[in-house]
């Protein structure tokens, strides 16, 4: 029996979200809709009076000002006549934390009830078919991965019961099965495992001579997966002829084991790298990505990889405390028509909005602030979106070391384990096509960020009490990865009945494999067994004993008492056979074009400062909280009003220290197209001088890699990630800054019935920073008329890949390239002027180059300028306007000074191309004279700052 609570604003009082989904729906071209409201809707199990009911409405669930509420019964369904009306619930299964926190509430004020569920009403008003309806309610209403649709006179149905589950050990005949049948039980169970795999698992149980569980195939699967173990980047490769045993090991890692600096304190091994901060703390920093999952379901990917990286901080050493959040994200067009986007594929504006409500939400719930990040689109992201979720933690130098003991309990914490994210590892290692949803939905996992809060805070009291002795989160592959690392030279016994479930009927492989959020697994000495469990009690945080480490090297599974699962740790962790693949790479060649002089450039800045990738994106950064924890110095937005784009943030991790840390990003997936390896060196190169131009140096600055690929099966996409590695090594190493972190995420494409739509090669570079003294914090927006104007940095004639050549329709070919030996003595001497505090503002040169990046410091500040592009230094003589205009060479930046510091900067800058090219002036225009001194922009900054916002104003 269950009664229902609509809850909805007064009629005299606005709708905000029924006026939001309005909007929605005549941006996805359906006319007609006159108006929309939303209902709230509580579905209340049990038997619960009316009395019971409006208390429950009146205490917990209504704004008595701005809302009302409605009680209806089972046989009163349909409540408002003369509307359209749908209604959306999620599927059985799917985690609502909005249930979770109404069943809490209620439990706090005295009220006892069977169950909660919610959903979402909508009335629409409008000459409009049912057909349409159903079109709006499947496009702009409902997820169908996770969300039943209701469509009135439809009555809803909605499950309480509990879905039963009857103890059976399943064995899968593996023994006598040939080549085509080991292919068919990977594909079957979504392992995810290839031929040459499958061969090594039945040569095991063929040498222990018997066949394997279900369980056991699962955990292989998920340790074995390329989420996990990044076997392409581990294994052999012939490129060109040259053997490369493990490029991983001969790149990235080598940088850092070359470079050798004493401040990284641990790298590669544990959830997050570490760096040295100050005589009390270390600073650990993790960037992951998350991107099948957000393809599927945008709110819920999103929402769990932020969960996800901050999990990474407080799993690193004995525990790091989150800090500081950054998102990088890259979507397919956002108006691009609903009839090409593919078959199976959320429409891009959809997965973006959907994606920077699932990242808002989590960070600002957990209070850590989001304070950096990018957003980058492209027509090949359609239907593989990218999401990179960073997080940086703050941890006492003495809580870095972590290990678990024989005999220690295995301790899980945190969430309960559902049936959401039931083969999300190996769902991740595999391409995307337009049955995924229907395969994989259950992949997704939807996260609670209360629950994590909650977990995170006792979790810091239980490690500062040394109450466990290692720790680690349930990420890809669930306890079964957490687990079988934790207990990789130990071995381990698990009980898994014991653990805590958000309802009955899952099987004890679900309960292994499961990705549900917010947990965390400990190792516990049994002597402090009851100190750390009566600590999470007493701040109601679950804690359960669900095993314990042995020192056998053997993974056992048991459920209610039946061996289910016995696996050697050696075999686990080592008995994956290397991938042995061939990599080719041929220089594309691109059309060059002849694009004909002009005398003025004003339309062609004005559409590069709209395009794309240009333009504001304070839409998304404003629905994230920068402030709290109270540590921010430089944010996201700089200028007057505070909506100029910044080009990193600086935090200070310890209160009312003056010691901080610098955090920036670099992408450029354009230049991949024609060169992966100047890409990878491009994206360097522009994580390090945004640091540099908000008053860092390069003494301390660590990288992290996320690598984003296509399918590298094929040979031409593999050598081109082997060209990216390569130059990740040869400029980290030239530059001074070692990799402590990183993550690949491969075989992201979207096989349609026509075409593989591939996402082009695509690498962040994240960079973090420490910075001395705050106070040296420089912002990008100019700041006072007659102040004078410097590029610093040498321009060369490099147009290839640029925004100025995507705006006419061309790629060419002369991609940017970094010369480290050069931009490394401009960065230096750059950042000797800031800690000078000669430099006023400074802004370095990325996309669209000289004349972009003066447009965003004049209409940020609030003032013109006055340039003249004779001043600017280039390699060899440079004949046309549009080339040192547009061009986006490396190792570039603006920078304004007063005229009483000209000589100091100057001097500082002599050895290095500093080129003096005009000042600040009180009038509001830009404008900047060609090479024969006439002018060639003349634009108002307010025009241009309105061409750079209105893209994404929505």
């Amino acid at each position: 029996m269950y009664s229902r609570i609509e809850v909805f604003f007064k009629d005299e009082i606005p709708d905000p979200l029924g006026n939001n989904i309005r909007s929605e729906i005549e941006a996805f071209n359906f006319s007609g809709v006159t108006n929309v409201r939303v209902r709230q809707v509580y579905i209340i199990f049990g038997n619960a009076d009316k009395n019971v009911l409006d208390a429950i409405a009146q205490k917990l669930l209504v704004d008595a000002i701005t809302q009302d509420y409605q009680i209806l019964d089972f046989g009163h369904l349909i409540s408002d006549f003369g509307h359209h009306i749908v209604e959306i619930s999620r599927k059985p299964g799917v985690m609502d934390p909005i249930e979770q926190s109404v069943l809490k509430a209620l439990r706090d004020i005295g009220i006892n009830i069977d169950g909660v569920k919610t959903a979402q009403k909508y009335l629409i008003d409008g000459n409009i078919s049912n057909e349409a309806i159903r079109s709006i309610a499947t496009k702009v209403l409902a997820n169908t991965k996770i969300e039943d649709i209701f469509i009135y006179p439809e009555t809803p149905s909605y499950d309480h019961g509990n879905i039963q589950y009857s103890f059976k050990k399943q064995i899968i005949p593996l023994l006598h099965a040939d080549n085509k049948q080991l292919e068919e039980i990977s594909a079957r169970g979504q392992l995810s495992l290839n031929l040459q795999e499958m061969l090594s698992i039945q040569k095991y149980f063929r040498s222990i001579k018997r066949e394997p569980t279900d369980v056991e195939l699962e955990t292989i699967a998920q340790t074995w997966s390329e989420h996990c173990v990044h076997k392409t980047f581990k294994g052999i490769i012939d490129f060109g002829g040259k053997k490369i045993d493990n490029l991983l090991k001969n790149t990235i890692m080598k940088a850092t084991s070359e470079l050798n600096k004493p401040w990284c304190v641990s790298v590669f091994k544990d959830n997050a790298g570490i760096v040295h901060f100050d005589n009390n703390y270390n600073i650990c920093f993790k960037v992951e990505t998350h991107n099948h999952p957000s393809a599927i379901e945008p709110y819920g990917g999103a929402n769990t990889g932020v969960g996800g990286v901050i999990r990474d901080v407080m799993g690193t050493g004995l525990g790091g405390k989150p800090i500081l959040n950054t998102d990088v994200f890259c979507f397919g067009i956002p108006d691009t028509p609903l009839d090409n986007v593919p078959k199976g594929a959320l429409h891009p504006k959809r997965i973006f909005k959907g994606v920077v409500a699932g990242v808002r939400d989590y960070g600002n719930r957990m209070g850590i602030p989001t304070a950096n990040g990018a957003i980058f689109f492209d027509e090949r992201y359609i239907g593989n979106p990218l999401v990179f979720c960073g997080t940086v933690g703050l941890i006492p130098k003495n809580k870095c070391q972590k290990d678990a003991h024989p005999n220690d309990l295995i301790v899980v914490a945190g969430g309960r384990t559902g049936r959401d994210g039931i083969h999300g590892a190996t769902f991740s290692s595999a391409e995307l096509h337009e049955q995924s949803e229907q395969m994989s939905g259950g992949a997704v996992q939807i996260g609670n960020a209360i629950t994590e809060k909650a977990l995170l805070d006792v979790l810091l009291q239980a490690r500062d009490k040394g109450l466990y002795n290692c720790i680690t989160d349930c990420g890809a592959g669930g306890l079964s990865s957490a687990i079988g690392e934790m207990g990789q030279d130990l071995g381990a016994l698990v009980n898994l009945e014991k653990v805590p479930l958000k309802y009955e009927g899952l099987s004890y492989t679900e309960i292994w494999i499961s990705e549900a959020q917010e947990r965390m697994v400990l190792a516990v000495p049994p002597e402090k067994e009851n100190d750390i469990l009566d600590l999470f009690k007493a701040e109601n945080v679950e804690a359960t004993v669900i095993g314990r480490f042995t020192n056998d090297k053997i993974l056992r599974l048991f459920y209610n008492f039946h061996l289910v699962g016995e696996i050697e740790m050696d075999f686990l962790h080592k008995g994956i056979p290397r991938l042995e693949r061939k990599a080719t790479w041929h220089r594309p060649v691109f059309e060059e074009p002849a694009l004909p002089e002009k005398e003025d450039f004003g339309t062609d800045l004005k559409k590069i400062l709209s395009s794309w990738n240009v333009c504001s994106k304070e839409w998304v950064i404003r629905q994230y909280d920068h402030e709290v924890q109270g540590g921010s110095v430089l944010k996201p937005l700089q200028g007057i009003h505070n909506d100029g784009p910044g080009d990193a943030c600086i935090v200070t991790p310890v209160l009312g220290s003056k010691k901080g840390i610098i955090v920036s990003n670099g992408m450029n997936p354009r230049y991949g197209d024609i060169d992966p390896y100047h890409m990878a060196s491009s994206a360097i190169d522009e994580a390090l001088r945004q640091i540099i131009a908000v008053g860092g140096s390069l003494e301390q600055v660590a990288l992290l890699d996320n690598f984003c690929w296509g399918n590298t099966n094929k040979h031409d996409r593999l050598g081109s990630l082997v060209r990216a590695a390569q130059a990740c090594y040869d400029i980290a190493v030239a530059y001074g800054t070692p990799f402590i972190s990183g993550k690949d995420s491969l075989n992201n494409e979207f096989v349609t019935d026509k075409e593989t739509i591939v996402i082009p090669p695509t690498l962040l570079i994240s960079a973090i920073s420490v910075m001395e003294d705050v106070r040296n914090a420089v912002s990008m927006d100019i700041k006072a008329p007659g102040n004078l104007v410097y590029i610093v940095g040498l321009t060369r004639p490099e147009l290839g890949g640029s925004h100025y050549y995507y705006i006419h329709g061309y790629k060419g070919n002369n991609v940017p390239k970094v010369d480290p030996v050069l931009g490394k003595k401009v960065m230096n001497a750059l950042s000797q002027a800031t800690k000078c505090r000669i430099v006023m503002s400074c802004h370095d040169c990325s996309e669209g180059g000289l004349a972009v990046a003066a447009a965003e410091m004049a209409f940020a500040g609030g003032y013109g300028m006055s340039l003249n592009l004779s001043g600017v230094i280039t390699e060899g003589p440079i004949h046309r306007n549009d080339t040192i205009l547009f061009s986006e060479s490396n190792s570039r930046f603006i920078v304004e000074v007063r005229p009483e510091h000209q000589k100091e900067f100057e001097m500082i800058t002599k050895d290095v191309p500093c080129g003096l090219i005009g000042k600040v002036t009180s009038e509001p225009f830009l404008k900047i004279h060609g090479l024969n001194n006439k002018l060639v922009v003349r634009e108002n900054i307010y025009d241009l700052k309105e061409s750079w916002q209105s893209p994404l104003r929505w």
